[in-house]
């Protein structure tokens, strides 16, 4: 007899009666199958701009919505098919921030696919439109295209990512464009700018209102070490060797300084404020947004020469809001770079520290580049 055939036999019967047994179990064994329940849609926006916003939490006995527009936080009412709702507005036309809290517990929308890129995630995002759309809204004009890229950083030793924004036309012509370095800040990351900052629109929207110098524009991801102590000096790194040779050699952009500017928000803001007066030949148009700033010692070369700072400088453009954490601190830097004759332009705007408030800080800094 084949021992081989047999033993495949024998596990064939014991297969079969194992399917038996399980086809002849009792009908009470089995767990209750729930039936399918229908997706829920949240947020929900209204042509008067009222906001429904739903969560399905059986066991929760505290829900509340938590946005970042005015009077933002709302109580939940537990409805049918324990679907918790409130319906809140109107909402001013912008792209707000928002979560939930279930029992204690902030999350994300789970209904709502469109959340804020972050390291942790825990904002969804609401954008709501207006009778006349603004800068960031999408608007029937030439649009640009947004590229990601995944590159070995040699500097780092790892692989990291980026996001490049080309302007309308580019893949139609042979021209070179200049570049611009845009920064997010602390938690967020590379996508950040597009997906929350709708950077790509605003950008499509003032080429095509004649505002902006068609440009290329590069988002990297902001945390390059694993600590805030090196961040700046390790992200440094990366973008001098690795990242502006890859995009110098990749796309058709102008390689000197008059057509390179860096500018970015809180984290990233101290990090081009850094980076651009430390390399202002490399660099001509320098910006930061609510700016964690560098301390004297980390530009003293900039300050120490103004002269020289200012003939290289087309542009150092710095702004911060009236009730933003991080005032004090851009209003002693201002105050430096009075001192040491470091030629400069300063806005002190309404606002905190917020997404809103960076979106018009773009539109306002873009169209003052590369002109």
């Amino acid at each position: 007899m084949n021992t081989r055939f047999l033993a495949l036999g024998l596990l064939a019967a014991g297969l079969a009666a194992s399917v038996q047994a399980q086809n002849t179990t009792p009908a009470t064994a089995a767990a209750p199958r729930r039936a399918p329940q229908a997706p829920i849609r949240s947020a929900e926006i209204a042509d008067d701009r009222r906001v429904t916003f739903r969560i399905r939490a059986p066991k929760a006995t505290d829900v509340t919505v938590n946005g970042q527009w005015a009077n933002g936080r709302a109580a939940m009412a537990r409805g049918s098919n324990d679907v918790w709702s409130v319906t809140v507005g109107p909402v001013e036309p912008g792209v707000w921030e928002y979560s939930f809290n279930v029992d204690g517990v902030g999350m994300i929308d789970p209904a709502n696919s469109a959340t804020k890129p972050m390291r942790e995630p825990r904002t969804s995002i609401l954008h709501v439109t207006g009778a006349t759309p603004m800068i960031w809204d999408f608007q029937d004009v030439a649009h640009g295209t947004v590229r990601q890229h995944t590159y070995r950083s040699k500097a780092l030793g790892k692989l990291r990512e980026l996001a490049v924004y080309t302007p309308p036309g580019y893949d139609q012509n042979s021209k070179k464009f200049p570049t611009l370095y845009l920064q997010h800040g602390s938690g967020d990351n590379q996508a950040t700018w597009i997906a929350h900052g709708k950077a790509h629109w605003i950008f499509d929207n003032l080429i095509a209102q004649k505002k902006m110098t068609p440009m290329v524009v590069v988002m990297m991801d902001g945390h390059a070490s694993t600590g805030f102590q090196n961040n700046t000096e390790v992200f440094e790194k990366d973008l001098m060797q690795d990242v502006m040779p890859f995009v110098e050699s990749s796309y058709r952009v102008k390689k000197d300084a008059a057509n390179r500017a860096i500018v970015g928000l809180s984290m990233g803001g101290g990090q081009s404020l850094t980076i651009g007066l430390n390399h202002t030949d490399t660099f001509a148009w320098v910006g930061g947004f609510s700016s964690a700033v560098p301390g004297k010692d980390a530009v003293a070369s900039a300050l120490g020469s103004p002269d020289k700072t200012n003939a290289k400088l087309k542009l150092l453009w710095i702004a911060c809001g009236k009730d933003d954490f991080l005032l004090q601190r851009n209003e002693e830097f201002i105050a430096t770079l009075k001192d040491k004759g470091v030629r400069h332009e300063w806005l002190k705007t309404e606002g905190a520290h917020s997404w809103p408030v960076w979106r018009n800080y773009l539109a306002d800094f873009a169209p003052r580049l590369f002109k």
